[in-house]
């Protein structure tokens, strides 16, 4: 599958933090053919592993998106939200929106609110005139999602959630490409990152790995008139991270992706951000620590229905994860 369609395939699928079922089975299949078994652990982690002698390298890119939680039905049909992961309120006003059963809705502002909004100004509006026919559309406790589709600007790929199904497709990308490697692969889709990377806690304390990396979108600085957090910008190739709030990537996995990059003459850039973690938070500090890293993908308006990256930095990333799969580890 060519990588817009892909990366268009999975971010139209529901799955919002904790209920990302849906996803994985699309996961699970694409990346079977290419792995010696997939696995679903408790949380919901899909793992799939390439077997091999060497030491254990873990690949992490979480499936869940941010979203909406009903919490009061009001008389009038009306939906009241809580925010799942971090949702911004004045970006997602009159936005069109899903729920995992197929209602579609939208996101309202109450009449008098203004200037910066709380979830307390917004609701969704499911077409519903009052409680009782909302009830039977919706129940307390559903999740929706932004109902918007992909679509190309220039170079690049705008969508909802290329946080962070980008990065599934990247590592589904790479085991669609890997050649022999003796390392022993672990190919890890994690459940949950969006509340606090909480699948990939857990896989890394069942797969006990030597390496890890993290991949996922970081903040590409580079818009008119935005604040200087981040040294990414959108366009100048895979980003290594250096630090974030998570993690201060281990010198030795850096040094790692930046010796690769120029033998592969891979186009990159460095990171450093301000704010922000990834699944390598979690992972580094598992059992006695584990040597990790980020290889990001630049993406302008991160938490925003209008995600926005570049496809030569995603392939640029899937090269990367390739020759880091590939490589001798010690």
């Amino acid at each position: 599958m060519e990588l817009f369609e892909l990366i268009s395939t999975l971010t139209a699928i529901c799955g919002p933090a904790g209920r990302e079922s849906a996803v994985a089975k699309t996961v699970e299949e694409m990346a079977r053919p290419y792995v010696d078994e997939v696995t679903v652990d408790v949380l919901g982690n899909v793992i799939a592993h390439k077997k091999g002698k060497g030491p254990k390298l873990m690949f992490a890119a979480h499936m869940d998106s941010i979203g909406f939680i009903v919490t009061y039905i009001e008389p009038d049909g009306s939906l009241r939200v809580g925010r799942v992961g971090g949702v911004r309120p004045n970006a997602v006003v009159n936005m069109p929106i899903r729920f995992q059963n197929g209602v579609l809705g939208t996101v309202r502002v109450l009449g008098k609110a203004k200037g910066d909004l709380t979830f307390d100004d917004l609701y969704l509006d499911i077409g519903a005139t009052s409680r009782e026919q909302a009830q039977s559309m919706v129940k307390i406790g559903d999740m929706a999602v932004y109902n918007t589709f992909a679509f190309k600007a220039g170079n690049a790929i705008v969508t909802p959630y290329l946080d962070n199904r980008v990065s599934c497709a990247v590592l589904l990308k790479a085991l669609e490409r890997l050649g022999e490697s003796g390392n022993d692969l672990y190919f890890v889709f994690t459940v949950q990152e969006e509340v606090g990377t909480r699948g990939a806690r857990t896989a890394a304390y069942g797969i006990q790995p030597n390496y890890g990396v993290a991949l996922d979108v970081t903040i590409a600085a580079d818009t008119l008139g935005a604040p200087r957090n981040s040294s990414v910008d959108m366009g100048k190739g895979a980003a290594i991270k250096v630090m974030d709030s998570s993690l201060i990537a281990h010198p030795v996995m850096v040094e790692k992706l930046s010796a690769l990059v120029q033998e592969k003459g891979i186009k990159s850039q460095l990171e450093v951000l301000t704010a922000g973690g990834t699944d390598a938070g979690p992972i580094h500090t598992n059992m006695e620590g584990v040597i990790s890293g980020v290889i990001s993908i630049p993406c302008r308006y991160v938490h925003t229905p209008t995600e926005m990256a570049d496809l030569d930095d995603i392939e640029a990333c899937v090269a990367l994860t390739v020759a880091l799969a590939e490589s001798k580890l010690n």
